[in-house]
Order: structure tokens, then C-alpha cells, then sequence
């Protein structure tokens, strides 16, 4: 079994303590490195080569974002997630758009977090070969939705609630709330059920049928 290798970034040594404790039982799960500072990230991504960097956003040295950015510009195979005590709409945005590819509140259940590391080294989109991908591109490119974004409207219809998107892409419900507002927004449509009118009808790979959608 290949283990998941991870990379934290704190500048809390408790939260390194605390993370360890909460992975020990994780067979599949390996800490390969720990930065206190954010401009030790880089460097220790080059050395350890993680799978899946969970980093903090506020660091002496270099903050998290700029972190993510540079990760991303990088070290493309290497995913991201942050684990954060400040949770409001506009952090979760900013971590999103800088390339993050999961939102973890410091608040989370410790049992819970060894899946949500799992869910954050997947893929958020589920992307097809061929058509499909092509057809996402262009939905991306023709309403302003962000690859995120489809994957909550997808989400949407296969009929999931608010709970169960979060669960699947590991998101807060607060940001999934903040996803389907801008989702609405650019698609403009009033709710979750014109939302799903609209992708039956604008061909959103993995649509489910309307019928049985709505039913």
C-alpha cells in the first residue's frame, strides 16, 4: 500500500503535536517534514516530495497563500490544503482562488481529519477523457464557473444536500453555501432547482436526468 506523504506547515509546534497525534493509527498516512516558517516550505517540498501540503495561512517568512501560488506554479503534482482557524467567506475565497485545493477549519473533529487529508489529495472534479472533459472546458470558459464550482453543481444533481457536497469535497457548509451563491450568480438562476434545469439542459458532464433528479 502506498502511503499518502505529507508536508506540514505551522507556525504553532502544538499543531504539529496535535496533527501527529491525530494521524498515529493512519497506516496509509506518513508526516515526511514540518516548516515553522513559510519560506521553509518551498525547500522542503523540493527535499520531501509530498504528496499533499497542509499548511497554515498566517506564517512569518512567507504567508500561506503566496505558498500555495508558488506550489502551484512549481511543483504542479503537488496538491494543497489548508488548515486554518479563520474560516469566514473571505479567507475560504482567497485560499480557493490561490489554488488550494481543500479548506480544513482548525475546528474539525481530530478523528475526522485523516479522511479529509485523504479527500484533499483526490481530485475535485471528476474529469472524463475525451468529450466530457472537453465539455467541462468549455462550460468553464463560456460562464465563469470555477472547476470547483462544477463539481458543487454536479454535486447538486445527483440531488447531494448542502451536508453531503461538504462531506464529499470536504468543504465547510459555509463555503459550500458561498459556492452555490456564485454558482446561481453566474449561471443566473434563482436556486438549487433552475440550477439543475440549467446543467440537464446546457449538457453538465455527469448530469443525472432531470426527471429522476426532480423527482
Amino acid at each position: 500500500m502506498r502511503r499518502l506523504k505529507l508536508l506540514l506547515a505551522d507556525d504553532h509546534a502544538l499543531m504539529f503535536e496535535a496533527i501527529a497525534l491525530a494521524l498515529e493509527s493512519e497506516d496509509d498516512l506518513e508526516i515526511v517534514g514540518c516548516a515553522e516558517n513559510g519560506s521553509q516550505v518551498l525547500p522542503l517540498v523540493q527535499q520531501t516530495k509530498p504528496d499533499l501540503v497542509l499548511l497554515d495561512l498566517r506564517m512569518p517568512g512567507m504567508d500561506g497563500l503566496t505558498c500555495i501560488k508558488l506550489i502551484r506554479e512549481r511543483f504542479p503534482d503537488v496538491r494543497t490544503a489548508v488548515l486554518s482557524g479563520v474560516d469566514n467567506d473571505e479567507t475560504i475565497e482567497a485560499a480557493l482562488r490561490a489554488g488550494a485545493n481543500a479548506f480544513i477549519s482548525k475546528s474539525v473533529d481530530p478523528a475526522a481529519l485523516a479522511d479529509a487529508l485523504r479527500r484533499a489529495a483526490q481530485e475535485p472534479v471528476s474529469h472524463a477523457i475525451g468529450r466530457a472533459e472537453r465539455g467541462i472546458d468549455s462550460l468553464i470558459e463560456t460562464t465563469g464557473l470555477t472547476e470547483r464550482e462544477i463539481a458543487v453543481l454536479q454535486a447538486l444533481t445527483r440531488g447531494q444536500s448542502n451536508k453531503e457536497i461538504a462531506r464529499s469535497l470536504w468543504l465547510a457548509e459555509q463555503t459550500v453555501k458561498f459556492h452555490l451563491t456564485n454558482i446561481y450568480r453566474k449561471l443566473d438562476v434563482r436556486g438549487r432547482t433552475e440550477a439543475v434545469h440549467w446543467a440537464y439542459h446546457h449538457g453538465l458532464p455527469e448530469a443525472q436526468a432531470e426527471p429522476a433528479l426532480l423527482a
